[in-house]
């Protein structure tokens, strides 16, 4: 099966740090590489936790976009929580909610005790079809 690689304009060049954003196959799977708190400039946006969140959500809307999809097309979800608590968990299940309602995509979550660079504390990536 081949595949096509993407990095959507609005999202922060990758390629130097290794990775790209999505790929797609021909069999209409899509992977979207970890999203993060990122601005467009490649930079750790200022923000608690729940800041953070929103944006890798908001940046992983836009790599969905990149194929012709939305949240509604993602299937799993892979969610990295520096130091996880329950109350972290609770602003993750806020905006899940918020985006799926009742009906999430399948997740595995793990708690983490650092990311790939300082001062992430959030992560997402994603199987859509």
């Amino acid at each position: 099966m081949s595949h096509t690689i993407v990095n959507p304009a609005g999202l922060a060049d990758p390629v130097p740090y290794g990775y790209s954003h999505v790929a797609r196959t021909d069999g209409g799977l899509v992977f979207v590489a970890g999203q993060w708190a990122a601005g467009t400039d490649g930079h750790l946006i200022d923000g608690d936790f729940a800041a953070q969140v929103r944006q890798s959500f908001a940046n992983l809307k836009i790599a969905l976009a990149a194929s012709g999809l939305g949240f509604e097309s993602v299937v799993r979800l892979g969610t990295y929580i520096v130091d996880h608590d329950e109350e972290k968990l609770t602003v993750l299940g806020s905006q899940i909610a918020g985006i799926w309602g009742g009906k999430p995509p399948t997740q595995t979550l793990l708690g983490v005790a650092k990311l790939a660079l300082p001062g992430m504390l959030f992560e997402v990536d994603a199987v859509a079809v």
